[in-house]
């Protein structure tokens, strides 16, 4: 048998009929690509399918101008006629035109976000269900096929690739879950989100866009539907007994009063008329603890061992009363904290959504890790009651958004166990209050790739963003600072607010962070983007938040270590660095960096306790 080397030489020089013999006795398949551009000019058509959407017809506008810029080729569109079709086109979009040149997919049965690439007959089909089907095809040709990154709203990388080809393709694919939002600052921006795949209600997608799911309401909207300042005065009832006083500081409401019951349950078919577009309407619990304790609540939750019981006793009629009149409609409520324990027979209707909350687990370690057997055991058996069940996951440090937090290297094994368990949808909570945040771009670009398709390589994702984003070598660089990181922090109970003494922003690791900091701005100057070096500048600022809020005890280790100080000897110096890299780029409005936590924190108000350097008695010796 000739090698594989020999095959393709002798293979070049011969006719099409004899190669495809070769192929045959080889066992090879014959080449059936499609050719999109050669040398700079098309060589396709672009057609637009009868009757497109809007979203579908600027699917279309997009593809020619983003293959335009990969190739440098102008690229007709045309609107098919009956079933004249060029004989090589990309045809877009479910139309009649495409049933009838692709019969065998069945376009009219796709699914609302289910997509197809196909290759048949010299045509390419990008087509999907409606509403966003047919844009997703065309994003994940994009993406998949020609090698289109939108890391973030402001950094898209486009290859120039004068001669285009795609292989014979025969893609029919669609998320793993039904919704599916990284919520980002970075990744707010409604077309990052319709590129990336993510159809969260938050900094909501426009129709144009393919839209999004909605919620009526959102999280801990008992108040909302029943102000206290209108309503505890004549219905002190409505709300919570705590130690035998009607309460509605820190309280929740009385879920087993009837009255409380109709009158929510008026008050969700008000909102829900108000907003008919709205598929989801919350009725979720108060950010605080308080679950009533009256002697009927009380009863439900002792037998349901958990005050899950009446919650979702509560939340089953609202979803049975208004299921008449609103039958696409599904009621959202929370297990979370103290209801975060699933009741023992009292199952979801199935009309309702429990979105199930992690907030007291440990991050750094996957959620199936012993430190999170409880949150583990809850999800396993919500999983088994519940037909819809979402999870509210946590991903970032609320109280210290610029501040290393080593949760990078779960994220990927955390989604694929939702995914496992049969979760439906999924909210990754992040920093959300502007530029700056620790890795915000990174994690808000891989979880979007995860949410779509849970079986990729996280590690991969990791690392094939951090050299896109940031450059080749800086990004090699900032890969092993993650890794320096993540040993670091090895056995610390990592929450979503700082605990006590982290093991990883003691001198030995941020002082080998810092270095790997310093070599990627070096390697990032080198880069022909400019933008890359204020990308890596910015990812640098929370190793700064660290030695400044740690300085003092930093210094302590290091003279103790009889180690090398990389720092300025400064603090006010690094203070001043921290200072200028938020002040921002003139005419990059995703560089300023003003928020540094949930609760608004300022830069300034951080800043202002190093302006003078302080007494450096246990401070090591200059160089």
């Amino acid at each position: 048998m000739k090698t594989p080397q020999h095959t393709a030489t002798v293979a070049h020089h011969q006719t099409p009929a004899l190669v495809c013999m070769l192929l045959l006795a080889l066992n090879l398949p014959a080449r059936a690509d499609f050719t999109i551009a050669k040398g700079g000019k098309a060589r396709c058509i672009i057609v637009q399918q009868p009757g497109a959407t809007l979203v579908e017809s600027n699917a279309v506008h997009e593809l020619a101008e983003t293959l335009g810029k990969i190739t440098g080729a102008t690229f007709q569109i045309q609107e098919a006629e009956g079933a004249k079709v060029p004989d090589h086109a990309i045809i877009i979009g479910p139309g009649m035109v495409a049933g009838k040149l692709f019969p065998e997919v069945a376009l009219d049965k796709l699914s609302s976000e289910e997509l197809v690439m196909r290759v048949k007959g010299g045509r390419l089909l990008l087509a999907g269900g409606r509403p966003r089907g047919t844009l997703y095809a065309v994003n994940h040709f994009l993406q998949e096929q020609c090698g289109v990154r939108w890391w973030a709203p402001w950094a898209t990388d486009i290859p120039h690739r004068p001669s285009l080809r795609v292989p014979k393709l025969d893609v029919r694919s669609q998320p793993a879950f039904e919704y599916r939002e990284p919520y980002w600052w970075a990744g707010f921006e409604p077309h990052w989100k319709a590129h990336n795949g993510a159809n969260g209600q938050n900094q909501e997608i426009p129709a144009a866009l393919g839209g999004c799911i909605k919620y009526k309401g959102f999280c801990h909207t008992f108040y909302p539907l029943v102000p206290p300042d209108k309503y505890f005065g004549p219905h002190p009832e409505w709300y919570s007994l705590i130690k035998g006083k009607r309460t509605h500081e820190n309280a929740q409401l009385c879920l087993s009063n009837p009255e409380l019951r109709d009158f929510v349950v008026q008050r969700v078919k008000e909102w829900l008329r108000e907003s008919p577009d709205d598929k989801i309407i919350s009725v979720t619990q108060n950010d605080c603890f308080g679950a009533c304790e009256c002697p009927n609540c009380k009863a439900i939750d002792d037998a349901e061992g958990s005050p899950s019981g009446s919650m979702l006793a509560f939340v089953n009629y609202i979803a049975e009363k208004i299921e008449p009149e609103f039958p696409d409609v599904a009621v959202d409520t929370f297990a979370y904290q103290y209801t975060r324990h699933p009741p023992k027979t009292i199952h979801p209707r199935p009309n309702v959504i429990v979105r199930l909350c992690s907030i007291e687990c440990n991050f750094r370690e996957p959620l199936d890790h012993p430190s999170n057997a409880a949150f583990l055991a809850d999800l396993a058996t919500w999983s088994k009651i519940c037909h819809r069940l979402y999870v509210w996951d946590y991903v970032t440090d609320f109280a210290n958004y610029v501040l290393p937090h080593p949760n990078w290297f779960v994220l990927g094994p955390n989604v694929r166990l939702f995914h496992d368990y049969g979760v439906k949808g999924v909210f990754e909570e992040g920093a959300y209050g502007g530029p700056g945040e620790e890795m915000a771009e990174m994690r808000a670009w891989v979880l979007a790739q995860l949410l779509w398709n849970p079986q990729l390589d996280d590690r991969a994702l990791i690392k094939e963003f951090l050299r896109g984003y940031y450059g080749k070598q800086a990004g090699e660089i900032i890969e092993r600072y993650l890794e320096v990181m993540h040993k670091a922090s090895e056995g610390f109970n990592l929450r979503c607010f700082l605990g006590k003494d982290p093991p990883h922003l003691r001198f030995q690791p941020l002082a080998a962070a810092e270095r790997l900091w310093q070599q990627a701005e070096e390697a990032a100057s080198r880069e022909a983007d400019p933008d890359k070096l204020i990308r890596v500048r910015m990812g640098h600022l929370p190793l700064r938040y660290a030695v400044l809020s740690r300085w003092v005890s930093l210094r302590r280790e290091c003279r103790e270590e009889k180690a090398a100080w990389p720092w300025p000897e400064s603090r006010k110096a690094v203070a001043d660095a921290f200072r200028d890299v938020c002040q921002g780029v003139p005419g990059k409005d995703w560089t300023p960096v003003r928020v540094l936590s949930e609760g608004g924190r300022q830069v300034d108000d951080f800043l202002k306790p190093f302006a003078q350097d302080p007494p450096d008695a246990n401070g090591p010796p200059s160089p």
